[in-house]
């Protein structure tokens, strides 16, 4: 009763918010209902801030906290405005290095696409990274046709880096034993905690990826600017390079103020032209894919967790939840009308079983005659590979970071810690292995060998779904195996992806497999169905979801979930496929 009431009271004040809120709406959509598009347009974007993964946030959270573009936003409206004859062409605002690298080639390959169909490009940064790394942002800019640079700015093409440090030295120091074991040498995200410095597998390993992703670079931008690549590569060696050095090495076309490249981007559009926010274009103009057969698209984006992320219409997630997942392969496996599922992950991993749960599902939507194409975003290792191996083909960007196929588990042991504070601890227990994963004591030798046999079978297992959904030996799926990460490029050679390119090359792929024909139109539809603020307000009420209790905090905390992807899954789940600690190239 008092649950209920508590509830009943929480409803009311939602109920509130949502009226006030819901007016907000009405107005805005009112407002932004007439046909305001100008005869001559200019798309204009900040990508400064970087894009979202995912779906983005509905429109209530857009209007009370605002809303991040999100990737799919900016390849819509470039797909929509390449075919509008009113769109001239785009000025975009880059700078800072808020974009992985797949993320960057997706859109280097759209503002191509764009560019090809008679549109000009047009992009201006403050700085590519003001004492910071610009090679990322910049690596982005060659894609456009003009480069403008303000003249305090800088170039900070300066390469690839990667650093991890490691707290075993400090954990030693505080006493807290990090009791961990892992499937196999490269499998190296708790290397943080048990080493000091890298082992030979996990440098090996990371070399090869920043020679990967420095190729792919380098091979970028000298094609975009037409530069040799040895010239290119000598450039990096020199940064970052000042607006004067970097104009002179061919590297930028214009160093002026963002008003300047502003008008210039009007004087190319031509007379009475009108800049216009991405967004705005976006709403009314309308997205792409919006008649014809129907593909689903479903998002898995975020550290793979068995609870369910659907918590409040206010609060994000930063989780790619196994049961959220499941409802939107059941809908759209269940949906007559749909021919062919998309499933775009950018995902770490997480936890062995929620990822198993989604696995499952991927091979029952294939059951019912669903084929399901694979988009990879900046990752998809560990947990986020092991959900893509049953699809019926895989696409991921050449720098998209995949494979890990292995797992780890452990605890960490703070008996010492408390030993030193004064703290002492008792307890009780019924069963020989009652307290294994318990804090205060490392693992009995019977609980280890539990704890190795539970390993060996997940690890198994994995390879198992890996080679069935490959079409692979056993010995194939080991030689790649072992927990290393591979990048996309890397993985296709070995045979762990089929094709690489983003979000048009599964489409491109799904309307094969569907049958609907290339370059005919489709009707692209988001699963699953996205609740109201109403019905999950009817929900709680009717305690439906029980275990959304609290959800307002773990919406919050899920804001800041990014943060901790390395150490969170490894505190909550006792065995996890979980991508090693590469850390951002920067």
């Amino acid at each position: 009763m008092r649950r209920f009431v508590l509830g009943l009271f929480a409803a009311i004040g939602i109920l509130t918010v949502v009226g006030v809120v819901g007016a907000g709406i009405a107005v805005w959509r009112l407002a932004g209902s007439r046909p305001s598009l100008p005869g001559v347009i200019v798309l204009r974007a900040d990508l400064s801030r970087g894009l979202a993964a995912g779906r983005g946030p509905d429109a209530l959270s857009r209007l009370v906290f605002g809303g991040q573009l999100t990737l799919r936003d900016l390849l819509d409206a470039l797909d929509r405005a390449g075919a509008d004859p009113r769109v001239k062409g785009i000025y975009i605002r880059l700078g800072d290095d808020a974009l992985g690298l797949a993320s960057v080639q997706e859109v280097r390959d759209a503002i191509r696409d764009f560019r090809a169909k008679g549109k000009f490009a047009i992009a201006f940064a403050d700085s590519f990274g003001e004492f910071g790394p610009g090679t990322r942002p910049y690596y982005l800019a060659t894609a456009f046709d003009e480069i403008w640079l303000q003249p305090l700015g800088s170039v900070g093409l300066i390469g690839l880096h990667s650093q991890t440090p490691f707290l075993r030295g400090a954990l030693d120091r505080l006493g807290v034993v990090p009791s961990f074991a892992h499937r196999e040498e490269y499998k190296t995200a708790t290397n943080i905690f048990t080493k000091t410095a890298m082992t030979p597998p996990q440098r090996e390993q990371l070399d090869d990826l920043l020679n990967s992703a420095e190729g792919q670079i380098v091979s970028g931008i000298a094609a975009g600017r037409r530069l040799p690549q040895p010239r290119v590569a000598a450039l990096i060696d020199r940064g970052p390079l000042l607006a004067d050095e970097a104009k002179a090495a061919g590297l930028v076309d214009t160093i002026g103020y963002r008003d300047q490249a502003v008008a210039r981007a009007r004087q190319r559009a031509g007379s009475g032209a009108k800049l216009v926010a991405l967004a705005r274009y976006l709403r009314e103009a309308g997205r792409p894919h919006d008649s014809g057969p129907k593909i689903a698209l479903i998002y898995g984006t975020g550290l793979i967790t068995a609870g369910d992320d659907d918590l409040s219409p206010l609060a994000g997630s930063a989780q790619l939840s196994a049961r959220t997942l499941a409802r939107a392969f059941e809908e759209a496996a269940r949906d007559p009308a749909v021919r062919a599922i998309v499933f775009r992950i950018d995902s770490p991993g997480g936890s062995a079983v929620a990822s198993e749960t989604i696995w499952r599902e991927v091979v029952r939507a294939r059951a019912r005659g669903k084929p399901v194409i694979v988009s990879m975003g900046n990752v998809a290792g560990s947990g986020g590979y092991y959900i893509a191996a049953p699809a019926d083909k895989i696409v991921a960007e050449p720098a998209t970071l995949t494979g890990s196929i292995g797992v780890l588990a452990g605890k960490f042991v703070i008996a010492g810690l408390l030993q030193k504070l004064g703290i002492t601890d008792d307890g009780a227990a019924r069963g020989a292995n009652a307290a294994m994963f318990s804090a205060f004591a490392d693992f009995s030798p019977a609980a280890r060998e539990r704890l190795e046999t539970f390993l060996d079978a997940t690890y198994r297992g994995f390879k198992e779904r890996v080679a069935a959904g490959r079409h692979l030996t056993a010995a194939q799926v080991e030689a790649v195996a072992k927990g290393r990460v591979w990048s996309g490029e890397e993985a296709k050679a070995k045979g762990l992806v089929d094709a690489l390119g983003g979000y048009d090359t599964a489409f491109r792929l799904a309307e094969e497999a569907a049958k609907i024909g290339a370059g005919k139109p489709f009707t692209l539809v988001v699963f699953p169905h996205r609740k109201s603020p109403m019905e999950l307000i009817y929900n709680r009420l009717r305690d439906r979801d029980s275990d959304a209790v609290g959800a307002a905090p773990q919406g919050v905390a899920a804001g800041v979930a990014g943060l901790l992807t390395d150490i969170a899954p490894l505190l909550r789940d006792h065995g996890v496929l979980q991508m090693p600690a590469i850390g951002a190239f920067r």
